[in-house]
């Protein structure tokens, strides 16, 4: 295999030299649980994205930056869809080369986003291994019903080079991951209700007491939710009036919430399709954030492509004249799955997100310092692995806490720091103070100088739900952290706009500020080496202050709104 490999590679650089091609992008071997079947057949069609450059993306994040800053000028002034579009969409120059490039081969593309920044094109294995010195193998993976197309390697024609940012899918092997410690804490409830101080049972009220949340209605039209569903998970309208009536008696009982289908996405209703992650991640928005209104929006199939899902999703809020002001989603890769040139492109989408006033939040995943894993064979490699989407500077990560006297990081919250995408200014001071409590002898291995995450936390662990067969669980995971953020958040925009004021938007520069301070409850206990890893594994801390176990902290309603307010 060894050997083989090494053939392979010898002859792209071979042919990447040959053809004047510049190399885009390279992985020495496939993510763990990929396995190769051999090349993939000469005549088999591919259909390929490709990222054209945008015209001014430093500009769109100086204007990000500026207007989510609070003291500057224009803070909470959010750009149009026109305003951000002027930014994001590709130069004249950009297009052109490209439309040269695809008429030289005999190739139609088709523009595939509201930005014109992603266009299509369809060619056989064998063109496109010639023209972007790639080898397009069958690859299989255990959680996939039929192998994937990819290639380790791809390259660009040097005229396309600064032009074309990402072709795709290529070297991105990617599968979203829900809520990897449900299956660990689901069991079976008789009702829900606090069954014991170390037994305790999330629900709504719960959260509202633990946080500060108010109970009374929100009361803005202008105010809405996006919950993100994927892999064939669809939220189910009859559980959550069940579950309303379980845990929110005071809440109407024919409270609902909307569905959304893209790409070939799920919103089947029925005993027979996958369900819990999405009743978890809608159950905890209404239930949680009142009267505010709640879209379900399904994107992609059972055998999906996450990267190409969350492409999908950023480019249909793209295409809306009104963002929800906050969307949620709790799934999530390793950072490495996509390679550095989707994640960028995947995380500059939030950005433009950000910049037109909706809060992007994401769970932080639920496998520890070590990213996805969490077998016990990994217990004992130190070096570390981040998720994404959570590591992209442009969202709101959020990790797990459990307990109440006092809380602390539950020990799968997943945290670190990106290997792609470097510390974002607003962050840098408060990721120097962790640093400082790292003991020297500290023998986990990481990036110094990446991103840090998560940025907020909250409560994790055995949150009550109504599944598949109307029965009542309990589930855990970031991913129910995420939802209750979420909720939070919309219920300040919903104060926000009741007296005029902007929403919040993009958040991380608010929330680092220290006008905040007072918002969080700081969480200095517990440490995330995964679901399976206990000492003397390598972990992170939680600490004073931020940390990569449960960032900030712990978020209260009442005091963020009055940060908010000011």
């Amino acid at each position: 295999m060894a050997f083989s490999a090494l053939l392979r590679f010898l002859s792209l650089v071979a042919a990447v030299s040959a053809r004047d091609l510049v190399l885009h992008e390279r992985r020495s071997m496939p993510p763990a649980g990929f396995l190769s079947q051999g090349f993939a057949p000469a005549s088999e069609m591919l259909t390929l994205r490709v990222a054209l450059a945008p015209n001014n993306v430093a500009g769109l994040q100086d204007k990000l930056m500026s207007v989510s800053s609070p003291g500057s000028s224009d803070f909470r002034q959010w750009l149009s869809i026109e305003e951000v579009k002027s930014y994001v969409q590709p130069s004249s120059e950009t297009v052109g080369a490209f439309n040269s490039f695809a008429s030289a081969n005999g190739l139609k593309p088709t523009i595939i986003s509201p930005n014109g920044d992603w266009v299509s094109i369809t060619l056989p294995v064998s063109q496109a291994n010639d023209i972007f010195a790639a080898n397009f193998e069958k690859f299989t993976h255990k959680s996939l019903t039929q192998p994937i197309t990819r290639t380790l390697s791809v390259s660009l024609p040097s005229e396309l080079v600064g032009h074309v940012e990402v072709i795709h899918p290529t070297t991105a092997f990617t599968w979203p991951t829900p809520r990897r410690a449900a299956s660990i804490a689901s069991v079976p409830l008789p009702r829900a209700v606090n069954v014991g101080i170390n037994d305790v049972r999330i629900t709504p009220s719960c959260l509202q007491d633990l946080y500060n949340i108010p109970a009374t209605p929100a009361t803005s039209p202008n105010n809405s939710i996006l919950v993100t569903g994927y892999i064939g998970f669809s939220a189910q309208l009859d559980q959550l009036g069940q579950f309303l009536q379980l845990t929110r008696p005071d809440m109407p009982a024919n409270t609902s919430f909307s569905l959304v289908s893209i790409n070939g996405g799920v919103i089947d209703q029925g005993p027979d399709v996958l369900q819990t992650e999405a009743n978890l991640d809608v159950q905890y928005t209404v239930g949680v954030a009142t009267g505010v209104p709640v879209t379900f929006l399904s994107v992609g199939g059972l055998d999906a492509d996450f990267a190409s899902d969350l492409l999908d999703t950023t480019n249909y809020l793209d295409g809306l004249e009104i963002l929800p002001t906050v969307m949620t989603t709790s799934y999530d890769d390793d950072e490495s799955a996509f390679g550095e040139s989707m994640a960028k492109k995947i995380c500059n989408g939030y950005m433009a997100l950000g910049a037109r006033g909706m809060s992007v939040i994401f769970s932080s995943g639920d496998g520890g310092a070590r990213g996805q894993h969490d077998d016990i064979s990994e217990c004992t490699n130190n070096t570390f692995t981040p998720t994404f989407p959570s590591t992209c500077p442009y969202l709101t990560a959020i990790g797990g806490t459990e307990g109440f006297g006092p809380e602390v990081g539950v020990d799968f919250s997943s945290g670190g720091f990106s290997n792609y995408f470097p510390a974002p200014a607003y962050q840098s001071s408060a990721i120097s103070s962790f640093f400082a409590t790292l003991p020297t002898n500290f023998n986990g291995t990481f990036n110094r100088t990446g991103r840090g995450f998560p940025d907020l936390a909250a409560q994790a662990l055995l949150f009550t739900i109504i599944s598949s067969g109307n029965k009542t669980e309990a589930d855990s995971g970031t991913s129910a952290s995420a939802p209750t953020v979420a909720s939070i958040i919309a219920l300040i925009n919903d104060k926000l706009l009741s007296v005029g004021k902007p929403v919040l938007g993009f958040l991380n520069p608010w929330l680092y500020a220290s006008a905040t301070k007072e918002g969080f409850t700081d969480i200095t206990e517990g440490s995330n080496p995964g679901l399976v890893c206990f000492a003397p594994s390598a972990a992170f801390d939680a600490v004073d202050g931020w940390d990569p176990v449960t960032g900030l902290g712990t978020p209260l309603f009442d005091k963020l709104l009055a940060a908010a307010m000011a």
